[in-house]
């Protein structure tokens, strides 16, 4: 006997329904690779350019020279291993190379008794980055959902910045108790980086086949016109945007500067990468929700206001609110141009896209840092920030004017 009240033609219950996919584990564990590699490189990096200008008597000059070799030889290496990981369809390998060549190069910071072998350390460490950058990125790609593509970029540079906010915490505590020992502190940075590759080999599991067509040699005229057009002026768009975001060396050198002991300078850094943290992973849930062009419009403005700060401010509060700024700028624009290289490029490319965006912006981050280091020894401290600042109101200007009539367009083409 059948229920009278029953109704076939009523609705399917709401758990009935497709639910939107979730973040693939492997993504987490990239997340906590990235900041256990991270707490090491930020114990150091926070703490180097004092080092080198106190302890070995280095300039300002060498050190924005050197800032800006270290970053730009990561981002001009992640083009070739991108297009290795494109041609031989595995990314899995190149990162642990990459995290493993990174750890191994710490000790030496810990040993280094001159400028050159610190100068070896770094370019070395950042040789490390670029090989594992561009086939972590698009690894991220390949086991992501489109659907929450930009929650996981957002997401792993969440977790990588909780990293670059707790190695300078560590860094200032262990220089208050070890009477600011700087190569003390460096050798307890080599522990995270070796744990760090030790999780990516046992946690991560790579698709068996993250891409299906037949390899090719990547970077070849004919996969190059694959990219679109929307693809080049992310690329375009990211590096004069980079011009206006040198090394956070010289943050750390206007915290000495404006007041702070040297043991609590790292503090500025844990101040900038707490911000950057807490606000990637949101902003990558609002980036899969929202106009990519107005998020980064957005985040140029916010560093123009930090740059301001930073080069008007001398005393802590005001660089402090300038650093913070930084921070949320940074959380606004840099999983968001990972999500609008991985949306324009093709599955098959995506390696060398990532390294192509990365190569043009290395080339940009060299100038800037050798350009800040210079201005700031020529004309002091505040004339790097305002150019700083220049930099991003005219990548503001161009994005401006470039989509001003295509917004829509170049959003359709990014979602």
């Amino acid at each position: 006997m059948t229920n009278p009240t029953s109704n076939n033609n009523l609705p399917s219950p709401p758990d009935s329904a497709p639910n939107k996919p979730t973040i693939p584990t492997g993504i987490w564990v990239l997340g906590f690779v990235s900041m256990l590699m991270d707490i090491s490189s930020e114990m150091i990096h926070s703490l180097l350019p004092l080092f080198l200008v106190g302890s070995l008597g280095a300039s300002t000059a060498l050190v924005g020279l050197l800032e800006g070799l270290a970053e730009a030889t990561a981002l001009i290496v992640k083009v070739f291993s991108g297009a290795f990981s494109d041609y031989i369809g595995k990314r899995k390998g190149l990162a642990v190379f990459g995290y493993g060549l990174g750890a191994v190069t710490k000790p030496l910071f810990a040993l280094a008794s001159t400028s050159g072998v610190v100068i070896t350390a770094r370019l070395l460490d950042r040789v490390g980055k670029g090989v594992r950058g561009a086939p972590r990125d698009a690894l991220v790609a390949d086991i992501t959902p489109k659907e929450v593509r930009g929650a996981a970029y957002g997401l792993r540079q969440s977790l990588d910045t909780v990293g670059a906010f707790v190695g300078p915490l560590l860094a200032t505590g262990l220089m208050l108790l070890w009477a600011n020992d700087y190569r003390a502190v460096f050798w307890v940075a080599v522990v995270p980086a070796f744990l760090a590759v030790a999780l990516l080999m046992i946690g991560v599991k790579e698709p068996k086949k993250p891409i299906s067509e037949k390899r090719q040699q990547p970077i070849r005229k004919e996969n190059l016109k694959k990219l679109s057009s929307a693809y080049w002026w992310v690329v375009a768009i990211g590096a004069i945007f980079t011009l206006a975001r040198f090394s956070e060396a010289f943050l750390v050198l206007r915290a000495e500067q404006v007041g702070f002991a040297v043991a609590y300078v790292p503090l500025v850094m844990v101040a900038m990468n707490l911000v950057y943290s807490l606000s990637a992973y949101p902003i990558g849930i609002l980036a899969d929700r929202m106009s990519h062009y107005r998020l980064l419009a957005l985040g140029m403005i916010v560093l123009i206001v930090s740059d301001m700060l930073l080069a008007s401010q001398m005393n802590k509060i005001g660089l402090l609110m300038g650093v913070a700024l930084w921070g949320i700028h940074m959380g606004m624009t840099q999983g968001l141009l990972a999500t609008m290289v991985a949306d324009t490029a093709p599955s098959d490319l995506r390696g060398t896209a990532f390294g192509m965006f990365n190569l043009v912006s290395g080339i940009a981050m060299l100038i800037a840092s050798v350009l800040a280091g210079w201005l700031w020894e020529l004309h002091g401290s505040s004339m790097t920030f305002y150019v700083g600042a220049g930099f991003s109101l005219l990548a503001l200007l161009l994005l401006f004017v470039k989509y001003k009539k295509s917004a829509l367009n170049f959003d359709a083409q990014l979602k």
